[in-house]
């Protein structure tokens, strides 16, 4: 009999912190001998990434679930794995809802997978969301592009924001060292990526639980200082960091950052609401007046930065007035990109059994009205780019068009302009801008200038 490769597909929903937890444990699987299978079906291993914060992930995880657990009544030796935060929360209930998955595991044991998934093939139903201290994690991840790269600098999160499960789900903040993160960095340096965005799921608190205080009586290890150290990192280009806190937000980060020739102009710090009452009940621990502050301080000092952020509507006993101060906070800063969602209740969070919840069509109402001034804005802050010179890293083919390429400039605008991949994949390329829309630009390349004409 001959003995065929075991294949397996993971399927990820949600944040960067899980596109990371997957292509670390996309390359535990192949370590263990796996191949990756595009098609679902044709895979003996399905691994589901999971993420609470919206409620439609979590009903898609369960109708995958279904599919999934019928063809296990066909084939037994299909293994079916649950990981990331939906596991954290549900846990054994899970197994009661869908009792052919064979590992619950949470984001905390992304890097254990071997060792659970050797317990299932012994025959056992698995469960790991027990808090753990994240071991230092030496795997090599395999990652989507081979162009940029994601590298975990902290992971969990203390603050106690009252719509949100991640603290639950992904426990006390732990930072790696800086030498595990430079180390890595120096290794994606030498595979070829040419940038590497630093995340944290608050990764302003980065180091604070690191021992070491400075002369002055501050942390040793902050973010700046993880910046000013891996800065020279061979190979890498660009290092971008998310998500950032207003509340950590400091002056010297903003002044490291404009400094820091590979630090791109560009920042992600959610706000959530436009309006102090509503912030207080998030307990976000900010004003929007501090919130300005610090993207006016940004725009000191970088003029051209580009600002991106995260918003709530809809927060439960948000009003009308309550809903117009944010419109109002995105009609004043003008953003390049904005997130944004209509509230949903998360299990196990305070604000879920509050009793002012809003009805789906105010919130629906709510959602529509932000994203259209977004876009206008979006637009209004694209104009900027028209005719100017923009630096941009290629990472793929426009899917929609074969002749282009596809990229983004250092304040994260995608861009597509005439090109061939083979040659292009991983440049940085100068381009200049002949067209832009809300969210992305098309140029042209500019053709490099040789010495011998």
């Amino acid at each position: 009999m001959t003995t065929s490769p075991r294949r397996y597909h993971i399927t990820t929903f949600g944040c960067q912190m899980n596109k990371a937890d997957s292509e670390r444990m996309a390359g535990i699987l192949e370590d263990m001998g796996f191949e990756w299978s595009e098609d679902p079906n044709d895979a003996n291993l399905i691994l589901y990434n999971t993420c609470t914060i919206r409620d439609n992930a979590e009903q898609k995880v369960y109708s995958y679930l279904g599919r999934q657990a019928k063809r296990k009544h066909e084939q037994p030796d299909l293994t079916i794995v649950v990981a990331g935060c939906v596991a954290q929360q549900e846990g054994e209930s899970l197994l009661r809802r869908v009792p052919e998955v064979d590992m619950v595991m949470g984001p905390q044991h992304a890097n254990r997978l071997k060792d659970l998934l050797q317990q299932v093939f012994d025959g056992n139903q698995v469960v790991a969301t027990e808090p753990i201290h994240i071991m230092e994690d030496i795997t090599k991840p395999r990652r989507d592009t081979t162009v940029t790269a994601w590298v975990n600098v902290i992971y969990g999160c203390n603050e106690r924001c009252t719509y949100c499960v991640v603290p639950n789900v992904r426990g006390v903040e732990q930072s790696r060292t800086p030498d595990a993160i430079r180390s890595e960095m120096e290794e994606l340096g030498r595979q070829g990526y040419k940038e590497v965005t630093l995340l944290g799921q608050n990764i302003d608190a980065y180091g604070r639980d690191l021992p070491g205080v400075t002369p002055e009586g501050r942390h040793q290890h902050t973010l700046t200082d993880l910046l000013d150290y891996v800065h020279d990192v061979p190979g890498i280009e660009r290092i971008r960091f998310a998500t950032s806190h207003p509340r950590y937000f400091t002056e010297r980060l903003i002044k490291a950052c404009a400094e820091l020739p590979k630090v791109c102009e560009h920042f992600h710090i959610p706000f959530q609401s436009g309006d102090n009452e509503v912030l207080k009940r998030m307990s976000r621990g900010y004003t929007h007046e501090k919130y300005r502050r610090i993207i006016d301080t940004i725009r000191q000092y970088m003029p051209d930065a580009s600002i991106s952020a995260d918003a709530i509507v809809g927060f439960p006993g948000e009003t009308e007035a309550q809903f117009e101060n944010t419109l109002k906070l995105v009609e004043d800063i003008g953003f390049d990109q904005l997130n944004t969602a209509a509230y949903s209740p998360r299990p196990g969070t305070p604000a879920a059994v509050w009793d002012e919840q809003l009805s789906e069509e105010v919130k629906s109402d709510r959602l529509q009205r932000l994203n259209h001034l977004v876009a206008i804005k979006a637009a209004e802050r694209s104009q900027r780019y028209m005719g100017r010179i923009e630096e941009v890293l290629v990472e793929e083919q426009n899917p929609k068009d074969k002749t282009q390429v596809m990229g983004r400039t250092r304040g994260n605008r995608l861009t597509f302009f005439t090109g061939d991949i083979q040659e292009l994949k991983g440049q940085l390329v100068n381009v200049r801008i002949t067209e832009v829309r809300a969210f992305s630009l098309t140029g042209e390349a500019l053709v490099p200038v040789t010495s011998n004409q």
